[in-house]
């Protein structure tokens, strides 16, 4: 009888003892803590670690430079630095390629230093990370710019138009106009594709009221010309006569050489569209 309890026994023990064994592993490994990384910037200074940031910018290792602005920033918080550091992190960023990483860097320096002398550049660099973001794109597709969404066209010219609107003696305000000029050209074509696809399709309203929203929004684009022609022919198919040829009018005042115009007596404006939709 005494055999067989203390058999039982012997694995019992064997397995407390496991469990305390382990335990007590578990229990140093939390008095003594876990192995952390080194941090080479221990006691430096925070013009030190700027300058590292600085110049692992120039490296082009943009990882390892928002790294130590972060650690500037967190060490130092009310230095003269930690702002400038803020600002070097949504440009590395922007350099990265990373548009929402650079936006939200941006957005929050304005947000802590909104009198700060270099906002102006915050602003600046919100148009660039959405601007280049669309080149970036275009560089390795064949797919043009009016094809796709303009969501983010938007979002970049509404952050160059709050540069402009706020800043007009800004350094990076004739920069960010020219940008704007060709933002509005993008946005208009964005419009006309779609347009065109809604001629083809034949839904002329669609295609009518994509038109005139070029007309009314960018009155100074590109697009205006093929605007006031799809406007005709979408009239036309819709037996809209008034409307069609008030429209007439407006396209030879304004642009008295479209090829349209030339040798016209009388031809259905539907013609006019199918040849409009050959140049494309």
């Amino acid at each position: 009888m005494f055999k067989q309890s203390t058999t039982r026994i012997l694995p019992l023990l064997s397995a407390s003892l496991l469990v305390i064994f382990c335990a007590l592993i578990l229990s140093g490994c939390s008095i003594f803590g876990a192995p952390t990384e080194l941090d080479d910037t221990k006691g430096w200074q925070a013009d030190r670690i700027y300058q590292e940031g600085e110049d692992r910018m120039t490296d082009k290792d943009y990882d390892k430079a928002i790294g130590y602005f972060q650690k500037l920033e967190s060490r130092f918080p009310h230095g003269k630095y930690a702002a400038q550091a803020q600002l070097e992190t949504a440009y590395a960023h922007y350099k990265k390629q990373d548009p929402v990483s650079c936006v939200a860097a941006a957005d929050r320096f304005i947000k802590l230093h909104p009198n700060h002398p270099n906002v102006d550049y915050a602003y600046y660099l919100k148009g660039l990370a959405t601007f280049n973001e669309r080149g970036f794109i275009e560089k390795y597709t064949a797919q043009e710019i009016s094809d796709r969404d303009p969501k983010t066209l938007k979002q970049s010219f509404a952050a160059f138009k709050e540069l402009t609107d706020r800043y007009p003696k800004s350094r990076y305000f004739k920069d960010a106009t020219q940008r704007m000029v060709y933002l509005v050209n993008a946005l208009s074509q964005s419009e006309m594709h779609v347009a065109r696809y809604y001629m083809k399709r034949q839904a002329y309203l669609a295609a009518l009221n994509r038109a005139k929203y070029v007309l009314e929004y960018y009155p100074n684009s590109t697009a205006v010309e093929e605007a006031l022609v799809i406007s005709i022919s979408a009239y036309d198919y819709m037996s809209l006569t008034d409307l069609k040829e008030d429209t007439l009018r407006v396209l030879k005042t304004n642009y008295p050489n479209n090829p349209m115009l030339a040798g016209k007596s009388g031809e259905d404006e539907r013609i006019w569209w199918k040849f409009w939709e050959s140049l494309y």
